[in-house]
C-alpha cells in the first residue's frame, strides 16, 4: 500500500516522524545538560514557522496563478501562452517572443524565487506582510504589475493577490 496516498496512514506517519523529533530532542537535552524547555521551545517554534511558511507561499502561489490564468484569457495576442501550477512551482510560459516566469517556493530558505526572463532571478523574503526582494526593497507584486502589463500591452494588477504590499 502506498503510503502516500492513503491519508490514515500519511497522518500516522507524520505523528511517529514527530514523536521521534521529540526523542530525539530528548535525548539531545540529555547529553547536552540543556534545560528541556529551552530546546522544546525552539524546535516548536521552527516547526510553527515552517507551517505558517507554508500557508503563506500556498495562498500567494495560488492567488498569482489564478491572477496569470486571467490575464491570459484576456489577451489576444497571447496565443501561446500556458499557466501551470503545482508542487509549490508556478511556470507562465507566454511563448517565444516574451519568454517563460517561473515562481517557485523554496522551505530551507522560506522565501519565494521568481526566474524572470526580463528582470532575471530575485529570491523574496516574506517581510511585514508581503514578498520583498531585500536588494532594492521592491515587492514581488510590484515587479509583476510592471512586466507583465509590458507583456500584454496594458495595465494589470497583482494588488489584490494574497500578500501584496496593498492586498493588505
Amino acid at each position: 500500500m502506498n503510503l502516500a496516498s492513503n491519508s490514515v496512514s500519511a497522518d500516522y506517519r507524520g505523528v511517529a516522524e514527530y514523536r521521534y523529533k521529540i526523542h530525539e530532542l530528548t535525548a539531545a537535552t540529555a547529553r547536552a545538560g540543556t534545560d528541556s524547555a529551552d530546546l522544546g521551545a525552539s524546535f516548536y517554534y521552527r516547526n510553527i514557522r515552517l507551517i505558517n511558511f507554508d500557508k503563506v507561499s500556498t495562498e500567494t502561489l495560488e492567488s498569482l496563478s489564478e491572477k496569470f490564468d486571467e490575464i491570459i484569457e484576456e489577451t489576444t495576442h497571447l496565443q501561446e501562452a500556458d499557466v501551470s501550477y503545482g508542487d509549490g512551482v508556478l511556470t507562465i510560459k507566454f511563448g517565444h517572443d516574451y519568454g517563460t516566469y517561473v515562481i517557485n517556493r523554496q522551505i530551507p530558505n522560506q522565501q519565494i524565487w521568481l526566474s524572470s526572463p526580463t528582470s532575471g532571478p530575485k529570491r523574496y523574503d516574506f517581510i511585514n506582510g508581503s514578498w520583498i526582494y531585500k536588494h532594492d526593497g521592491r515587492a514581488l507584486h510590484e515587479l509583476l504589475n510592471e512586466e507583465i502589463s509590458n507583456i500584454v500591452k496594458s495595465s494589470v494588477s497583482f494588488d489584490e493577490c494574497s500578500y501584496s504590499i496593498k492586498a493588505k
